[in-house]
């Protein structure tokens, strides 16, 4: 199981990896780390769970995320589906709807799902004590974090179970630590983005009535005073409101000084039957750091780039951050890759983290934007919404599709227009109800609608990589057709190194990727 320190008992002095933080992104980090079998210890200020919701939404990717930490099960027993997101006017009337699918997407899960934050990282705490490798210590303060020798990071800590400061060695430091992250100051880096900075107001309210409300998120288009509704669980509502100039959250301490907001949501509810849970402000923010990176520390989630929350993307950047670092963070540990590789996350994750961002932002501006351009966005623009192109991707704003990665080490682009190097591959079932992750686990891939030589597979194996053959007409089959290629390397977090029709160059080009414990993780 893995070690919960909740006693006096001594830390070891070294550690070879160790996270600072331990919310979705440090967990998450630590979970891939136990399934590689790589020894890790997790630093955090609280002790346990973090008491309040935050984040609250999941798209298709994330929850493809979760079923690889190996909650998968458990989260589909805790989330609730939403159909999409509608964009409304001051009168409640609908603006643009951008629909979800309820059934599985190609990433194999339904698009829109609504959670529970503490309930989502109980889930990951519980799952994390199926690793041995590792150790999880709460009510601790760093203080420093140093690189005293080349491989080698010092992290002190104040200590307040037992009293004083310590010090751990690792090989590598994560910092997972937040908005304002001492992490991120230890390496130099700072924050720079968007001048986009809003302050609103979040509520949260449990009531056993049913508001009758369209199951989805509601963003209410008012320049005057922008909001959010989404029903997040059976029993649990959130409101987000813009506050305005000379409001603060002091203004609304009660269910009697937020209902003049909520009642339009609420039609005949009498608002005595609402409980409310708590009422906070945020200050929304869009920005990057100027490095995710110093020798052998990293940062990530929070503490690399900070979103708004108009597109529900928060949560999920972190969780794409450890996706991207932990394998190959692995892999230079095993020795079996360079430790160059380790440059491409910054490379890959800066760029696709700014673009969601400004996604992000763009939506918020145009709910929130007053004038003629503001009004004009809304009326002409909101209505074809689903119909517009993200960036960096061949898709609408309606298939909810994220950007490819960025050209690097390992993802190595055609000169052809449109194709699959950066971008996530499916994940259907494939056999016996078996899905492409649950069958490939934590190892790179070949997916190939050729048939290989023994020679070829030989050598596949010794690289150790899993070889997916499509049949005719399945799902990896229309993949490769419609990317026009043959062959294609897939990466332990899902994304496409590289593709192309000359299958021997593909099989070529796989890197050796050999660590102890490369399984499937089966749900807890």
């Amino acid at each position: 199981m893995t070690t919960q320190r909740n006693d006096a008992t001594p830390l070891a002095d070294f550690f070879p990896v160790v996270i600072i933080g331990a919310g979705p992104s440090g967990i998450a980090a630590a979970t891939l780390l136990g399934q590689y079998g790589v020894e890790c210890l997790v630093l955090d200020r609280h002790e346990t769970v973090y008491p309040l919701p935050r984040a609250v939404h999941a798209d298709d990717e994330v929850y493809r995320i979760l079923a690889r930490l190996g909650i998968g099960d458990e989260f589909a027993a805790h989330r609730r589906p939403a159909h999409g997101l509608r964009l409304i006017d001051p009168n409640m009337r609908v603006l643009s709807e951008i629909p979800r699918n309820i059934e599985p997407s190609a990433n194999g899960y339904p698009q829109m799902n609504m959670f529970d934050q503490p309930e989502l990282e109980g889930l990951l705490r519980a799952n994390l004590k199926r690793y041995p490798q590792i150790t999880v210590h709460g009510n601790v303060e760093v203080t420093s974090i140093t690189q005293p020798q080349p491989g080698r990071v010092r992290v002190t800590f104040l200590d307040r179970l037992r009293g004083g400061e310590y010090s751990v060695h690792a090989n590598y430091v994560l910092g997972c630590d937040g908005a304002n992250s001492p992490t991120r100051a230890a390496i130099g880096a700072h924050m720079y983005g968007l001048p986009f900075t809003q302050d609103w107001l979040v509520i949260d309210v449990n009531t056993d009535a049913d508001l009758n409300q369209w199951e989805g998120c509601h963003q209410l288009c008012n320049p005057q005073r922008a909001g959010t509704y989404m029903r997040v669980s059976e029993t649990r509502y959130r409101w987000e409101f813009q506050l305005v100039d000379g409001e603060t959250v002091a203004d609304y301490q009660s269910l009697a000084d937020v209902e003049p907001l909520i009642r339009p949501w609420l039609a005949d509810t009498p608002i005595d039957v609402l409980k409310l849970v708590r009422v906070t402000a945020y200050t929304f923010r869009a920005q990057v750091a100027s490095r995710w990176r110093d020798h052998n520390v990293f940062i990530l989630g929070d503490a690399a780039h900070l979103t708004p929350p108009f597109v529900g993307q928060g949560m999920a950047a972190g969780l794409r951050d450890a996706m991207n670092l932990v394998w190959k963070l692995v892999g230079v540990l095993d020795g079996s890759l360079s430790d160059s590789v380790l440059d491409t996350y910054e490379q890959e994750r800066k760029l696709h983290a700014a673009s969601m961002i400004l996604m992000a932002v763009s939506v918020g501006t145009a709910m929130t934007g007053g004038g003629r351009i503001g009004d004009l966005i809304r009326r002409f623009v909101f209505p074809r919404l689903q119909n517009l192109r993200m960036p960096g991707t061949r898709v609408s704003a309606a298939d909810g599709v994220a950007p490819g990665l960025r050209s690097s080490e390992l993802v190595i682009k055609s000169r052809t227009p449109g194709g699959l190097a950066g971008t996530l591959c499916p994940n259907p079932i494939l056999v016996e109800g078996l899905r492409f992750d649950d069958i490939v686990g934590n190892r790179f891939a070949l997916i190939t609608s050729s048939s290989l030589t023994d020679a070829q597979r030989e050598e596949l194996s010794s690289r150790g990589a899993a070889v997916i053959e499509t049949g005719a007409g399945s799902d990896l089959d229309h993949w490769l057709s419609a990317g026009r290629v043959s062959a294609a390397i897939v990466r332990p977090d899902r994304a496409v190194m590289q593709a192309g029709r000359n299958t021997q160059a593909i099989c070529d080009a796989m890197p050796r990727f050999t660590p102890a414990n490369t399984s499937a993780p089966a749900d807890a």
